[in-house]
């Protein structure tokens, strides 16, 4: 048996600070093996530091999935490249870029193979096929041994979403999908076994759109004019889900706690 708590996109530092407070009581309840999460958004809710992902990892985190924005920090590249960091990039990002797409993490005896994928519907990176992508990466991975296999789907249209996970159910033990911060009420197991969620949700500001000052979306969804965003104030959310496969067999379980007191 193996399980792996998975946390959806940790904003900036308010998002931070709400998983080091809910983290320590997750783990004494659901006490999962491994314990994932994406970063894409933790440094001020657009990229990656390392000085970010070692809080991360001090409050309990063992690996780090990204999405879009995973280059929007100067030197990533130089994270993305340190064997002893266990983050990964969408492994479809166009061009040869710094990182990779998939990893093992091990905890104790338990293994996860780890895997990053891009969508490419109404999504402003140019991704590589994600299909055929993911096709490629079981190929590579073939030869390691893991526990259970594990996919952050970070796309947009819910029904990319779930036709990736038809294609490859019964291939693959779960498929979670971030970006939107909006956490979906349709946790499932396919026909075929695979353990399926089109939004694990955010951590960060509940009062907010997608953990941004609402006042500065509106305003820019009503004037089409540039606007710099800052992260909201007030109370955070944590979602996230629990997943567990247990002699072949996968089951989800949706998380979400509200109103975690503000630093």
């Amino acid at each position: 048996m193996i399980r792996i708590l998975f946390l959806g996109d940790i904003v900036g530092r308010p998002g931070r600070e709400a998983v080091k407070k809910v983290l320590p009581k997750l783990r004494r309840t659901l006490r999962p093996d491994v314990v994932i999460a994406n970063v894409e958004n933790i440094a001020h809710g657009a990229g990656v530091t390392r000085e970010k992902i070692e809080e991360m990892q001090a409050s309990g985190i063992d690996g780090f999935t990204t999405g879009d924005h995973v280059f929007d920090v100067k030197k990533v590249e130089e994270l993305l490249e340190d064997p002893n960091v266990p983050i990964i990039r969408p492994a479809n990002w166009p061009g040869n870029v710094a990182g990779h797409g998939w990893c093992i993490i091990s905890k104790g005896k338990k293994k996860l193979l780890l895997i990053n994928l891009l969508g490419r519907v109404f999504m402003k990176v140019p991704a590589d096929d994600p299909f055929a992508t993911l096709e490629r990466l079981f190929k590579e991975a073939s030869k390691e041994h893991y526990d259970a296999s594990f996919l952050d789907l970070h796309a947009e249209a819910t029904s990319e979403k779930r036709a990736i996970a038809e294609v490859f159910d019964g291939k693959i033990d779960f498929v979670i999908g971030t970006h939107t911060h909006v956490q979906t009420n349709d946790p499932q197991i396919l026909s075929k076994g695979t353990a399926f969620l089109s939004d694990v949700g955010m951590c960060g500001p509940s009062d907010s759109i997608l953990g941004v000052d609402k006042e500065l979306i509106i305003r820019k969804f009503r004037t089409a004019l540039p606007i710099h965003h800052e992260l909201a104030a007030g109370p955070c959310e944590v979602c996230g889900c629990l997943l567990v496969k247990e002699k072949g067999k996968r089951s989800i379980a949706v998380i979400r706690h509200t109103n975690i007191a503000a630093v």
